[in-house]
């Protein structure tokens, strides 16, 4: 059963920074595309960012491109999104996913693992 566990989330003022750490186990890790999303209160899931296996290529969101970075260390099994310029419609429970494949999707429902997830609340 694939693990994935997200850290790094917290409290921030506007305009801001965090890093989310997302340790995967249990997988393969360099097989897979890694993807971050996040769930806004009241709102739908909806895609922030992803990776390819091997870091290659990233895809951004239009609402984070610019003020967020994806990145990987296949050697550790973790994914990061460092965040920066963070505004208040950032706030969110964030999640990290897995999708084996090589090509990056921005379709929840193409990723079939998902962490459980991390509050970032950023106050303005």
């Amino acid at each position: 059963q694939v693990q994935l566990g997200e850290s790094g989330g917290g409290l921030v003022q506007a305009g801001g920074s965090l890093r989310l750490s997302c340790a995967a186990s249990r997988l393969t890790f360099s097989r897979y595309v890694m993807g971050w999303f996040r769930q806004p209160p009241g709102k739908e899931r909806e895609f922030v960012a992803a990776i390819t296996w091997s870091g290659g290529s990233t895809y951004y969101a239009d609402s984070v491109k610019g003020r967020f970075t994806i990145s990987r260390d296949n050697a550790k099994n973790t994914v990061y999104q460092q965040m920066n310029s963070l505004k208040p419609e950032d706030t969110a429970v964030y999640y990290c996913a897995a999708r084996l494949g090589s090509y990056v999707d921005t379709r929840v429902y193409e990723y079939p693992y998902w962490g459980q997830g991390t509050q970032v609340t950023v106050s303005s």
